[in-house]
């Protein structure tokens, strides 16, 4: 029997876009299933958590952050703009579309949407609030525009408000976040971890 992971994540995560693909091709690796679990991080989870937004932050962590990043995408090959043109952005659109993707397209195509979405917001400074630019991603990657409108249903709106509850009863507090089993595994360079509890099994 494959083991199941809770993915958490924002977005708008930088964090969640650096570790995106790595944790996909490792859970295909290890035969994992994927539940995606898009959250509300801002505006639900770091309220009861302490979590703060970038720009609440002490100016020290706010520059140590643009060093992680710059480090990271250095590290991976991954293309980041530390400071993209739309950001901070609103995530929760983006969110149910990836929500709405999962509903009716399935796992995989989710996780396709969903690091399209991210890839838009750190490595090509697109805008996740615009409508335009929610279609735009739909098509670029094969799925019917006819998403976003299902984005909108009340359907999808109670599946966000619910697994942004149940990552907060996980203890989940900040972006991305796996839970296996209970577990709970914070950030993309904590995916070693998630790897050995996936060898485990």
């Amino acid at each position: 029997m494959s083991l199941q992971i809770d993915y958490y994540f924002a977005p708008q995560s930088p964090y969640a876009y650096l570790g995106h693909q790595r944790f996909w091709d490792l859970a295909r690796r290890h035969g994992a299933a994927i539940r995606v679990r898009p959250v509300d991080l801002g505006g639900k989870v770091f309220p009861v958590s302490g979590g703060l937004p970038v720009n609440k932050r002490a100016p020290q962590r706010q520059a140590y952050r643009l060093l992680e990043l710059r480090r990271f995408g250095e590290h991976l090959g991954l293309p980041i703009h530390v400071q993209p043109r739309f950001f901070p952005v609103a995530g929760d659109d983006a969110a149910c579309l990836i929500v709405a993707v999962d509903l009716k397209d399935g796992t995989d195509a989710a996780m396709r949407i969903a690091g399209a979405v991210m890839r838009a917001v750190w490595a090509e400074e697109r805008n996740i609030d615009d409508e335009q630019v929610l279609v735009k991603l739909l098509e670029e990657n094969g799925l019917p525009p006819q998403r976003l409108e299902d984005s909108h249903s009340q359907t999808v709106r109670e599946r966000y408000e619910s697994d942004t509850q149940q990552a907060i009863e996980a203890g989940v507090f900040g972006a991305p976040s796996y839970v296996i089993e209970g577990e709970l595994f914070w950030g993309q360079d904590r995916l070693d971890f998630v790897e050995r509890r996936l060898q485990r099994g």
